[in-house]
């Protein structure tokens, strides 16, 4: 008898533990990437630490890791259930000399993106773990390279060009771009937010986690969001992060400036670093940018080399 497949990851992780192992072991044995990344989804709905609360950025990454990782293992006769103890070190090596295929890039993988797929190929094995399909997990004691470079200097964020671009936004993608730049949102958070959200000059903002913060906003972006027609569900936004990012480019090549979109991550690095400029505290960045940790928000804030020149110069 052939079971028919569950087309959810909720429908999978409430399957009884015999007919998951069957799909997990069926998947793995096909090298089936779409049978394997439903195990993994299932996974961190209902057997990972965050369980649901997972954010949607994670997952992405972790389908991506999957995508990457099967194929090599299938072409590299890597048994997905058997593997040998030195294929996790194989694939890594695979990984740092993997040439790029991003948009407009060239070289080798980054180390962050090298991070990435390692995290999804490991998380791919808790899985299988946690479906009863194998123990066996390559990927233990595997430590890729730190990339070196710190993050706000590969990915700086933007400066006074920011409010040339503005000009080229309409009313819709200048509010979303504020609530970046100037109430410090990721872009997750910013296209999810509701007219219900809002009271006075407080926000209320659904983070990564499930944590709930509450963010002043400044007199610029509430005029901004008064401007936006609410959709029938009272969500003031109706792109993806696709949608969005095309919008911004687009608005990027009409102010004149085709190269300077960095991404929308950029822009909440803008609001972390003129906040700091006025508070210098990375305590209070911190609670704003919905930092659980300070030594994040460190990598978010862009300080010149000479911020404490005017302090040591009479030392």
């Amino acid at each position: 008898m052939t079971l028919a497949p569950p087309t959810t990851a909720l429908a999978l992780s409430d399957l009884t533990d015999q007919a998951l192992r069957i799909r997990a072991v069926e998947a793995a044995a096909n090298y089936d990437v779409e049978g394997l990344t439903q195990v993994l989804m299932a996974y961190m709905r209902s057997g990972s630490s965050q369980g649901s609360r997972t954010s949607p950025h994670t997952l992405t990454a972790y389908r991506l890791g999957v995508r990457s990782f099967v194929p090599w293992a299938q072409a590299s006769g890597v048994q997905l259930l058997r593997p040998g103890r030195r294929d996790g070190g194989r694939y890594l090596a695979y990984l740092q000399e993997r040439p790029s295929c991003g948009r407009g890039r060239s070289g080798k993988l980054s180390a962050a993106t090298v991070q990435q797929y390692i995290a999804g190929a490991r998380a791919l094995y808790r899985a299988l773990d946690w479906a009863g399909a194998t123990q066996i997990n390559p990927f233990t004691n595997v430590s890729p390279p730190q990339d070196r470079t710190p993050a706000i200097v590969k990915r700086p964020p933007y400066r006074d060009e920011l409010e040339e671009i503005l000009h080229s936004c309409d009313k819709e993608l200048s509010a979303l771009l504020l609530l970046c730049a100037h109430a410090g949102l990721r872009i997750g958070e910013a296209l999810q937010v509701k007219t219900d959200d809002i009271a006075g000059n407080i926000l209320k903002v659904y983070g990564k986690g499930g944590k709930i913060r509450r963010v002043p906003l400044g007199k610029r972006v509430r005029e901004a969001l008064r401007e936006v027609i609410p959709q029938t569900d009272n969500r003031l936004f109706h792109w993806t992060y696709s949608q969005a990012a095309y919008r911004m480019r687009k608005a990027s090549r009409a102010a004149g400036h085709p190269g300077f979109w960095r991404g929308f991550h950029a822009a909440r690095k803008s609001s972390g670093t003129r906040l700091y400029q006025k508070v210098g505290d990375f305590t209070r960045v911190a609670v704003f940018l919905g930092h659980s940790s300070v030594e994040t928000t460190r990598k978010y804030v862009a300080v010149t080399d000479d911020d404490v020149s005017a302090e040591v110069e009479d030392f």
